[in-house]
């Protein structure tokens, strides 16, 4: 019986040291891994590649200037990806013999060429051909123009245009300005005037232009 506790305290005191060695070999690999990414045509850093230890989830992004820095251990295979560039790897040498190690990591450019795809929006030549007699076209500035110039447009704005005090004064004081500018000078006719045909169209539609009759008295 003392036999077995004795060899159990063996085995336990030779895992513990066994632990012990392993973690010191560990602590003593330990890197301090840093460096930055850059492109290989013009030197320029690379942001927000994602970087990882081969076999692992433990990694780290880099920053927008391409920098990154993290532990790692020695011998550890280093993988770098990033969006339209070609994945690259690097193994930590376990040769260094300090905690630290920088890197100028050089990613190339990835080019994939996808095939040709064409989308078309109707299901079949029939579809198109009924989309293609209905389509109706837009109007172009000189046609838009046309038909806001329109005799009945103009009416169909006249009638829709406010007779508040605010517009009174404002068209009373513009044809004063006018005046004044005119002054001295034959005043140009305002036949052309859109204010003018507005205030015409308005007072026909409310009558102003009825003949009244004479109002005869009693004798």
């Amino acid at each position: 019986m003392k036999k077995v506790f004795l060899l159990s305290i063996l085995l336990a005191v030779s895992l513990l040291l066994q632990a012990q060695e392993q973690d010191r070999r560990d602590k003593e690999n330990l890197v301090q891994f840093s460096g930055v990414v850059v492109t290989s045509d013009s030197i320029t850093p690379v942001p927000f590649v994602h970087i990882l230890i081969s076999g692992t989830r433990w990694g780290t992004i880099a920053d927008y200037y391409g920098y990154f820095s993290f532990v790692a251990h020695k011998n550890d295979t280093i993988l770098f990806s990033a969006v339209g560039r070609k994945r690259g790897k690097f193994v930590i040498p376990d040769t260094i013999s300090g905690n630290r190690y920088s890197l100028i990591h050089v990613m190339d450019e990835d080019t994939i060429m996808l095939p040709q795809t064409v989308i078309y929006p109707w299901p079949s030549k029939e579809a198109f051909k009924e989309v293609f007699l209905t389509f109706d076209v837009p109007d172009d500035d000189y046609e838009r123009a046309r038909k806001n110039t329109a005799p009945e447009k103009i009416r169909e704005i006249a009638g829709k245009m406010p007779n508040t005090g605010r517009i009174n004064f404002a068209h009373d004081m513009a044809v004063v300005q006018q005046k004044l500018y005119y002054n001295g000078q034959l005043q140009p006719m305002s036949i052309l005037n859109p204010l003018a045909w507005a205030k015409f169209i308005k007072a026909w539609r409310d009558g102003e232009f009825k003949r009244k009759k004479p109002h005869l008295k009693d004798e």
